[in-house]
């Protein structure tokens, strides 16, 4: 074990995923899931060395959800209290106004990153009571916030501003945040690296399509627009997310439903996209429906992808073109026909498909579009755990 390592905590509400990961190597040492915390049938699979070890049983909070992850390593020979961790990076989802670099934690952030909870209440909660818990449970280590919204704090005005009365919107902090930004980096970041070229030289335009999916215009290595705004609810169709709708529905909602706000809230967050229109938000069971026949899950596949295909459009438009287009996450990177379809017919924009390269499976970086097209069209995964350890450990070896 060396001082390279770095536990990265990704806590939601009712789980929490972990990594020990080795930054001199980018190799992940071990990790886990703790999932159904709260509840009398609790999980927490361990894995290392291509083994997954399991634990279930209640899990009364995050903090036992830690200390079991804490035993498993304990069990496989890679103690944290005695390994050298070097830091614990922390992903937090909104940093508001306020956070827009990687930050050294101390009661004081803690404060500030649970006062944002009013801008992300399904996210920054969970994620102050991973930061707690961890924080007990190393004392002695330093504890790094990392920001999802960082990446966008740089957006141009016109992008980050809604068009509502200003004063209200400064009072309350309403403006376009963009999350999934530390996915859109570190992709953006490796697109430049695999094609051997400087950021700062060409224009990209990044899809992350996971159960939570965003896009970004990327203007020689500067964000100039995201999907997501001030909620991670704004944007592409995702897979319990609406993702755009016409705010007057909220309203309606509340008018003719009698749906209260925390009910509107469930509803746009959980009970819509993929899952609202078909009744499942995991794409291969989608793609399963659909073969079978349904037509709400044909219908959820073709609003995901016409609304795809109308951020591409618009970031186009904005860049005044793209030299290349990246996918990403979990259907990023596995879905084949969500790329065709993407891209679909837009060959009088350089841009193409070669069939063959798309539907080849690989877990690396790779072109999938046909030799000598003018938009450079790739798959590249992403490595949020990864990116959050490099900016642990730079953060607190200069703090």
């Amino acid at each position: 074990m060396t001082n390279s390592l770095v536990l990265v905590i990704n806590s939601g509400s009712s789980s929490l995923k972990y990594q020990l990961v080795d930054t001199a190597t980018g190799a992940a040492v071990a990790s886990g899931l703790v999932e159904r915390i709260g509840e009398a049938d609790g999980i927490i699979a361990h894995t290392v060395d291509g083994e997954t070890i399991e634990h279930s049983g209640p899990i009364a909070d995050h903090a036992e959800g830690l200390r079991l992850a804490f035993d498993m390593f304990e069990r496989t020979g890679h103690s944290l209290t005695s390994a050298g961790v070097a830091a614990v990076g922390h992903r937090v989802v909104h940093g508001g106004n306020v956070f827009y670099e990687p930050t050294l934690i101390t009661d004081d952030v803690v404060a500030e990153i649970s006062r944002l909870s009013t801008l992300a209440p399904l996210h920054n909660p969970p994620n102050v009571v991973g930061i707690e818990s961890a924080r007990a449970l190393l004392p002695q280590v330093p504890h790094v916030a990392v920001f999802d919204t960082a990446f966008f704090h740089g957006l141009p005005a016109a992008a980050s501003t809604y068009a509502i009365d200003i004063d209200v919107a400064k009072r309350h902090g309403v403006r376009r945040y963009g999350f999934h930004g530390t996915s859109h980096d570190y992709v953006s970041s490796r697109v430049a690296e695999f094609l051997g070229r400087d950021r700062a030289d060409f224009n990209q335009i990044v899809l992350h399509l996971g159960n939570g999916a965003s896009a970004s215009a990327i203007e020689r290595g500067k964000a100039i627009d995201t999907s997501m705004g001030l909620t991670p609810l704004e944007g592409l169709v995702m897979g319990t997310r609406s993702g755009d709708i016409d705010p007057g529905i909220v309203l309606h909602l509340r008018r003719s439903a009698d749906l209260d706000v925390d009910a509107i809230d469930e509803l746009l967050n959980r009970r819509s996209g993929l899952k609202g229109l078909s009744g499942v938000n995991d794409f291969r069971e989608l793609q399963g429906l659909i073969d079978a026949g349904d037509e709400g899950a044909k219908l959820a596949y073709d609003v995901y992808i016409h609304r795809l295909r109308r951020y591409i459009g618009a970031y186009l438009i904005e860049l005044g073109g793209a030299d290349v287009i990246t996918f990403t996450a979990g259907v990023g990177e596995n879905s084949p026909g969500v790329r065709a379809d993407a891209l679909a017919g837009l060959t009088r924009f350089g841009i193409a498909v070669d069939p063959d390269r798309n539907t080849a499976k690989s877990r690396e970086a790779r072109v999938i579009s046909p030799d000598g097209a003018e938009v450079t069209v790739l798959v590249v995964p992403t490595n949020e755990e990864l990116a959050i350890a490099l900016a642990a450990i730079r953060t607190s070896s200069s703090a």
